[in-house]
């Protein structure tokens, strides 16, 4: 099986790495489109700012060849909020446009502090990354941005009120959530999206 992880110099690459690697899966970090495209999976890590990441998608053309791919495709972190359509992040930003949600800042609140950072629980799940995994299991969140829910939500986490934890659109898989720093629950969900 080949895997791409996407390279647009998107941090947290390494550590995504690592973890397929303790899965016993080696995967190829590139930018080159070729190899891209005939991956069996697609991998898009990434911690960061939306603005400077969608510059460089755009300056190596991957912002146009990202939404044509077909095979299985999971966004991470910020490689999720890329798929949305434009972020407050930044003053604004375009990007991706593959699913329909805008991506907003977390409410300034006395008793909730922003960025949202630590381990919160699941719910609401729904579709085959979590297969074998209940409602309340606990994942790692580093993020000060959010998607809402909608009808592409698969699952659900509340800060304080309920945002999109993961999301799909045909082949396209996204969580907000770091699945490399979530323990045996971040495991289960690469190792059920390497069975899709």
């Amino acid at each position: 099986m080949e895997i791409a992880i996407v390279d647009y110099k998107g941090g947290n690459v390494q550590s995504v790495l690592f973890a397929l690697e303790r899965l016993g899966v080696q995967a190829t970090l590139t930018a080159d489109h070729e190899v891209i495209r005939r991956a069996d999976k697609v991998l898009f890590p990434g911690e960061g700012e939306a603005a400077s990441a969608m510059r460089e998608l755009s300056a190596q053309g991957l912002d146009a060849l990202l939404p044509t791919l077909t095979q299985p495709f999971l966004g991470i972190c910020l490689g999720m909020q890329l798929l949305g359509r434009h972020t407050q992040e930044g003053g604004g930003t375009e990007l991706l446009g593959i699913l329909p949600f805008d991506v907003v800042r977390f409410p300034a609140a006395p008793e909730y502090k922003v960025p949202h950072m630590g381990w919160n629980t699941l719910h609401a799940l729904h579709g085959p990354l979590f297969q074998d995994l209940r409602e309340e299991d606990y994942v790692y969140f580093v993020h000060s941005y959010f998607a809402p829910v909608g009808s592409y939500t698969i699952a659900q986490a509340t800060y304080p009120a309920p945002f999109s934890a993961a999301v799909q659109h045909q082949n396209f898989y996204a969580v907000q959530f770091h699945t490399e720093k979530s323990g045996p629950v971040g495991t289960r969900i690469l190792e059920n999206f390497l069975k899709l």
